[in-house]
């Protein structure tokens, strides 16, 4: 069984990081798995050493700014070489590149897989442009085999805004975490004793339009005192207007942006919680995590899995109302806590949990 997987770069996000766990746990099935990589740039590269790649971009100038074009272009090439049989579309970003390859290639294009990796509702977006978003959804189903929810909860979404089939929609619980991983977050906070004055408030995740950092910063500036800190770990295109924000709501010297980390151990064992404050998610990885690592949870509803990953273990909350994330955020350090119901709600979440699902799922449409 041989997969291809495409990815525009090494550049941090929870979808890249994904590709690179899923390909090591597939080949450490006896899947033939490769990664397609439009260029060699980026902070997740040290992440996977041992899987093999074939990187398009040669020589030193980057095709980053023309990527999509770059894969569409190179693709159905390497297809045709590599003659994988099944190609894997990690995401909604890359759809566009799997629907234009597609194309190209007509009937010796292989099979493909696409997991939905986003929230499908989008109510961020304006109204005439969700419209055109929907309809565009809507094309999808008759060029993928199989579309994959990253949970149960959202399967429904994806049959319902992408109107598929049902029989061609599956859920499988996106792992994200080895079960190696889970071991070591399920004891960090207890090897920790928790020593800062204040309340300390943890965000994670690239810095970007997407993941509303700048609301995160409005709600803590309502609730903060002076001994309370925030601290946002990423990097991105938004750096400069979260910290602009900071310093326009008086609390610059509260917030850190200390950029990319891994990994998170250190950040889950010092805080007091984890605020997810995205417009649209998908899954949310970071709250798999802080849920393994025991740490309480606030989060916007801002995907079709978030009420199932924070019922009885945190808080949810609207999507841009800062009123209500700061309100949860000032409530959550003092609500109790059962650590093991929120270790036990992330432990389905872990690649060795899942790996097989997906073998499964690849030999039936190889067939």
């Amino acid at each position: 069984m041989r997969v291809l997987t495409y990815l525009h770069s090494f550049e941090p996000g929870g979808l890249e990081r994904d590709v690179l766990r899923f390909t090591k746990a597939w080949r450490d099935l006896g899947i033939d798995a490769e990664i397609v990589l439009g260029r060699p740039e980026g902070a997740l590269a040290s992440e996977a050493p041992d899987v093999p790649y074939i990187v398009l971009q040669k020589g030193r100038f980057s095709t980053a700014r023309f990527e999509t074009l770059w894969m569409v272009w190179h693709l159905p090439r390497t297809i045709r070489k590599t003659r994988p049989d099944v190609v894997f579309c990690a995401g909604n970003s890359y759809s566009i590149v799997a629907v234009l390859v597609r194309l190209l290639m007509g009937k010796r294009c292989p099979p493909m897989v696409f997991r939905v990796s986003n929230d499908l509702v989008r109510r961020d977006m304006p109204w005439p442009v969700r419209q055109l978003y929907y309809l565009w959804l809507r094309m999808h189903p008759p060029f993928f085999a199989a579309i994959v929810a990253m949970a149960e909860p959202a399967r429904a979404e994806i049959i319902d805004r992408m109107r598929a089939d049902p029989s061609r929609v599956v859920a499988i619980d996106n792992g994200s975490m080895l079960h190696a991983d889970f071991e070591r977050l399920a004891h960090v906070r207890a090897a920790t004793r928790l020593q800062h004055a204040g309340r300390s408030y943890l965000g994670v995740g690239r810095l970007a339009a997407q993941k509303n950092f700048e609301l995160l910063v409005e709600a803590f500036a309502r609730i903060a005192r002076p001994e309370d800190r925030l601290t946002i770990v990423g990097e991105g295109p938004r750096r400069k207007s979260i910290e602009a924000r900071s310093a326009q709501l008086g609390v610059a010297d509260q917030v850190s942006l200390p950029g990319h980390c891994s990994p998170l151990d250190s950040f889950f064992a010092s805080a007091d919680a984890l605020v997810l404050s995205s417009d649209f998610e998908g899954l949310g990885i970071v709250v798999l995590e802080a849920l393994a690592a025991g740490l309480p949870v606030v989060a916007t509803d801002c995907g079709p899995n978030m009420k199932m990953l924070t019922d009885g273990v945190g808080r949810l909350v609207p999507t841009r109302d800062p009123a209500r994330l700061a309100h949860a955020m000032a409530a959550i350090v003092t609500d109790d806590h059962d650590r093991d119901a929120m270790r036990a709600r992330a432990q389905r979440f872990t690649i060795e949990a899942s790996a097989g699902d997906w073998q499964s799922l690849f030999d039936r449409i190889a067939r």
